[in-house]
């Protein structure tokens, strides 16, 4: 079953069909660029106008229409694309298509994924949406755009659109057509003081709470044996793996098999986690770890065991805020859009969801808190993050 329709602004000539659009992404001229490694790709500051966006990072945004294609089928969950064609004719000053991949970062939602299929051509892969909210994503780009010629496409899952990029995927393994970050924000850098503020901050608070942090340190090495620090790879910015550290809550060489299961049906759920069963539920942690000392769980209840990540700030693998850093085998397990949690800024101690949501949402929306804070990240915002932990980490809220 085929679900599209075409929407032409300006008297411009865009596709007349999906079968149309189809032969002319099979003819096109897809912009090839040299593969990165995952974790060297530096950071990019906001393009001036005028100028072509460079890539934003290694994600391939034909294998992520795959990727979606499969969860689609798998889910039977919608899943809409959208093109945006123009003519050939130059046009002074912006280009058409730098303009409007600045409009489409205000109009899109965090988890739909932008790129450019061409010089002529944007995209956006839409998960989760219908015919109906093609449509009305594409009524809300004309109204921001109304100056721009251009054409649009919507094709929804299952149409040929879709088996045109997918074929254009498998016959050009290198290329790179990149992901659009929104122009608008700073999400590779963050804002200018940034950086000076988690060096500050975090050395005040290792004065402040030295003292502590020893009288921690002593009581698990008394009560308990094995190393004071607990050190485990996770992935920071750009998915460059790096030493992670806590205070040890756990036994040492404790069997990780009961946390794999638990993040992948955690992540494979979505939503389905999203309304626990009672008010002391906490979808986010094993509230009966059998690894976990008693002194641990004091330490998990009251956050302490998570101070020793100051360090990590110094270090510059961790930001005081951003989302949490993840581990190699839960992102293994990662939708294509979940890995933007991952690629563009440092992990943080604290974010969005331990704010807002403290445990008591599920994956789903605990991405979409993170990729919202990505795209709003400001010195504000920060510093009300900052005040709410504390207060959040003070009532013990959604701690276990």
């Amino acid at each position: 079953m085929t679900s599209s329709f075409i929407v032409h602004r300006s008297g411009l000539a865009g596709p007349a069909s999906t079968e149309a659009a189809s032969a002319q992404l099979a003819a096109g001229n897809v912009m090839a660029r040299r593969p990165r490694r995952i974790g060297k790709t530096p950071g990019r500051p906001t393009p001036p106008r005028g100028r072509p966006l460079a890539p934003a990072s290694m994600n391939n945004f034909l294998r992520d229409v795959q990727c979606e294609m499969r969860r689609a089928e798998r889910s039977r969950a919608a899943l809409s694309l959208v093109l945006f064609k123009f003519g050939d004719e130059a046009t002074a000053g912006p280009s058409p298509a730098t303009e409007l991949l600045d409009i489409l970062a205000h109009a899109k939602r965090e988890t739909d994924v932008l790129g450019l299929i061409d010089r002529q051509t944007v995209a956006v892969l839409c998960p989760d949406t219908d015919a109906s909210g093609g449509h009305t994503f594409i009524r809300r780009v004309d109204a921001l755009a109304a100056h721009l010629p251009y054409g649009a496409v919507c094709a929804t899952y299952p149409d040929h659109l879709f088996d045109s990029l997918s074929r254009l995927a498998d016959t050009m393994p290198s290329a790179e057509v990149f992901l659009a970050c929104d122009a608008t924000n700073r999400s590779n850098s963050g804002y200018a003081l940034k950086r000076g503020l988690d060096i500050v901050v975090a050395l005040f608070a290792l004065c402040l709470l030295a003292p502590l942090m020893v009288l921690v340190a002593g009581a698990i090495a008394l009560t308990s044996p094995g190393p004071v620090i607990f050190r485990q790879t996770r992935m920071g910015r750009g998915g460059v793996p790096f030493t992670f550290y806590k205070f040890r809550s756990m036994t040492p060489r404790g069997d990780d098999s009961i946390h794999r299961e638990f993040v992948a049906r955690l992540i494979r759920e979505g939503e389905a986690s999203a309304a626990p069963s009672t008010a002391t539920d906490t979808p986010f942690k094993l509230t009966d770890d059998p690894r976990i000392t008693p002194l641990g769980r004091f330490m998990r209840r009251t956050s302490i065991d998570e101070l020793p990540q100051l360090f990590n700030v110094l270090k510059g693998d961790m930001s005081l805020v951003g989302p949490r850093p993840a581990l190699p085998y839960e992102v293994a397990n990662y939708q294509s859009w979940h890995l933007r949690r991952v690629l563009g800024v440092r992990p943080g101690i604290t974010g969005l969801w331990q704010v807002q949501g403290r445990s008591r949402v599920c994956f789903n929306e605990m991405v979409r808190m993170d990729l919202r804070y990505i795209r709003d990240c400001s010195l504000t915002l920060d510093i009300s993050i900052l005040i709410k932990t504390v207060l959040v980490v003070l009532r013990c809220e959604g701690a276990v």
